[in-house]
């Protein structure tokens, strides 16, 4: 089936309906679809910094946050 099909049938069965439940939960969807997720509009560079750390993170590369706390404070 083609899009633009799919799209008519859709409309149909929207103005068809007097179901609020329904009509909310297609909004909703629509809603969703537009909200990005952070990590799609993050720069590369940051993206790239972050997952350094998980992989230190993993890999037991850490300083314990004391340690850092106190070299700073002095």
């Amino acid at each position: 089936m083609n899009i633009q099909v799919q799209k008519i049938n859709l409309a149909k069965m929207i103005l068809e309906t007097d179901n609020p439940k329904i009509l909310e939960s297609i909004k909703n969807i629509f809603v969703k679809a537009k909200q990005q997720d952070f990590w799609q509009t993050m720069p590369d560079e940051q993206k790239q910094e972050i997952e350094k750390g998980l992989a230190e993170i993993v890999s037991e590369d850490t300083v314990e946050y004391e340690r850092v706390i106190k070299k700073h404070r002095k």
